[in-house]
């Protein structure tokens, strides 16, 4: 069996992972009837486990020989040039373009403002926190941990928002905001890695342009892909040409905008958002909706279950050591704290105006999952002193968020809908 698994190649390996993810969303949904992501994470973490005790009790290295196989999967490849693209054009798509304008400041802020405000306060709180405890680390990495943590992932969320139908506005600023903050959060964690890693120091004149490049770049470049591909769905009347047009969006669009330099999530995001609403309603039959949605719906769920059992089976490949199991513990209180200023303060002004369904802001904070983008990019990081510290803190933040936060936030917005 070892020596088996040893000769995997990519494409086995990703077919044995991708069968193995629908065998326990089928189980899932036959017998247990959790949020199908979360179970799927779940199930890869027991495993791990399990793999790593009976290892350590003679199972002839078979958790090593497994760790090795999945160290050979370029996770952040796999996700950032592969994944990703298709996840965000499928979320963005779901989302009511009416109902994203009547929360646009909301969304606004908390995809952009925020994010910058909770790296800025991650950053700092850990810095400070592991000197405290002897733990000493840069504060630019700290800063860069900061960045990919921020962004918010909440794709189980959204769908138990819309299991119990989670009040219009709470689920339109959840939607947008997880979507644009990926886009956002990935620009921030760029820009602060040019300055930890470039070979000269950047001016703040480089490092504000090359903001500007990805983020504004990557919407006008959304808005040219959606209006491009509207025109060409326009122009016929075949579901499966239609479908074509959208995975010709998420392949070559989004290789072209990481050619230009510019944030190939943000546009997937406003491009999804373009076809999703003018696109479906203007462009296509009610039997081209039909097929699209269907499409894009299987699409998503294949992806997030692939996703999911690899982010529980990254712990068979940590090198985990007393200091980052401190590091890791500090880190998950010191997320949330920040999630909750970031959310709480901008809310609080946005009351003066609207009004809100109760415990909006306790399910923002506590529905602000972190997922694989924060483990993609920290795996981005090259290999240094750091780089198992910040990924330790990573995964404890993920998994914490993904399976405790997860588990627990469909009574909460259930209250809210109840109370509402």
């Amino acid at each position: 069996m070892n020596k088996y698994l040893h000769h995997l190649d990519f494409y086995t390996v990703m077919y044995i992972i991708l069968t193995f993810a629908i065998g326990i969303a089928y189980i899932n949904h036959r017998f247990i009837r959790m949020q199908t992501t979360i179970a799927i994470m779940v199930s890869s973490l027991i495993l791990s486990f399990a793999f790593i005790i009976f290892g350590r009790y003679g199972m002839n290295g078979f958790e090593d020989q497994l760790a090795d196989t999945l160290s050979r999967i370029d996770f952040h490849k796999l996700l950032m040039n592969g994944m990703l693209s298709f996840l965000l054009f499928a979320g963005a798509m779901t989302v009511e373009f009416n109902d994203l304008r009547e929360y646009k400041w909301e969304i606004g802020t908390l995809a952009s403002l925020s994010t910058v405000a909770s790296t800025l306060i991650v950053g700092t709180a850990i810095y400070f926190l592991l000197n405290a405890l002897n733990i000493h680390m840069q504060f630019i990495y700290c800063l860069l941990f900061g960045a990919l943590i921020s962004p918010t992932d909440p794709i189980a969320v959204l769908g138990m928002c819309k299991e119990v139908n989670a009040p219009r506005g709470l689920n339109t600023c959840v939607a947008g905001e997880s979507l644009f903050n990926d886009g956002v959060g990935i620009v921030i964690f760029l820009t602060i890695y040019q300055v930890a890693f470039a070979s000269g120091q950047p001016t703040w004149e480089q490092v504000v342009g090359l903001f500007f490049q990805q983020a504004i770049g990557g919407i006008i470049y959304g808005i040219f892909l959606g209006i491009a591909a509207y025109r060409l769905m326009r122009s016929v009347d075949d579901h499966k040409i239609q479908i074509l047009i959208t995975i010709a969006i998420t392949t070559g669009g989004y290789a072209l905008a990481e050619a230009l330099n510019i944030s190939g999530p943000l546009a997937m995001v406003v491009a999804g958002i373009f076809i999703g609403n003018r696109g479906r309603n203007f462009s296509m039959s009610q039997k081209s909706r039909e097929s699209l949605d269907t499409f894009w719906e299987i699409i998503d769920e294949i992806l997030n279950a692939v996703l999911f059992l690899l982010i529980g089976f990254e712990l068979l490949i940590l090198h985990i050591s007393k200091t980052e199991i401190m590091a890791a513990v500090i880190a998950i209180p010191v997320v949330l704290a920040a999630r909750y200023i970031t959310v709480s303060v901008p809310m609080s002004v946005f009351k003066i105006w609207r009004r809100y369904s109760p415990h909006t802001v306790s399910v923002m904070v506590w529905g602000g999952l972190r997922g694989g983008l924060a483990v993609a990019l920290a795996l981005a990081l090259p290999a240094g002193k750091y780089r198992d510290l910040i990924l330790a803190m990573t995964y404890a933040v993920v998994v914490f968020a993904i399976v405790i936060q997860g588990l627990t936030i469909k009574p909460l917005i259930k209250l809210t809908k109840e109370e509402g």
